[in-house]
């Protein structure tokens, strides 16, 4: 669910509209980016939900082609748009109260302008560290007229088991595989 750290990683690092002597640093927008996730329910429909609270940063070197990313997700963030249920996925689920991050850190990872975008790296959900993979078709970068700096964004994918990371609550009539969409933009700094 906290992959959502990885689109983040995933849309700028697809950025390189530019050839740079030294990596550049950004960081992401959180009034523009989003870690939403999708689980089945009961085998009859999908339960949605989303993280509110998301920061991180990106490096690229677009002369070498590669970057490193650093994505944190507050898990208290959770937002079904039920209460009760965020109550219960904070409690239960993610144990936000003893796990109140989670993170997803990709180092010397490599990428090619215009290009599909995968970044993979370590995603630590409840105090649990595995390998993911966030994917992206594409990477858009523009100069933001108001801010007069470059604005990098990207909508990323990945899916996971959330029993790999101890959420075993609900199995088999809540499903195993969480998908991960993400909505991210990243603002280059001075």
């Amino acid at each position: 669910m906290r992959k959502a750290f990885l689109v983040g990683g995933c849309l700028l690092s697809g950025h390189a509209t530019t050839a740079q002597a030294q990596p550049e640093t950004y960081l992401l927008d959180p009034a523009h980016t989003r870690v939403h996730w999708e689980v089945m329910h009961f085998g009859t429909s999908t339960s949605r939900g989303r993280f509110d609270d998301t920061s991180g940063s990106l490096e690229l070197d677009a002369a070498a082609g590669t970057g490193e990313v650093s994505i944190t997700v507050r898990t208290a963030s959770v937002n079904t748009g039920v209460p009760p249920l965020d109550g219960v996925l904070r409690r239960s689920y993610l144990a936000s109260e003893d796990h109140p991050v989670a993170y997803f850190v990709a180092r010397n990872w490599r990428w090619q302008r215009d290009a599909p975008l995968e970044v993979r790296g370590e995603f630590t959900l409840r105090g649990v560290s595995l390998p993911l993979s966030l994917r992206a078709p594409a990477l858009r970068c523009y100069p933001h007229p108001q801010l007069q700096r470059e604005v990098c964004g990207a909508d990323l994918s990945a899916t996971l088991r959330r029993s790999d990371f101890g959420m075993t609550d609900g199995l088999p009539f809540i499903g195993d595989t969480v998908r991960l969409v993400i909505q991210v933009e990243a603002i280059r700094q001075p």
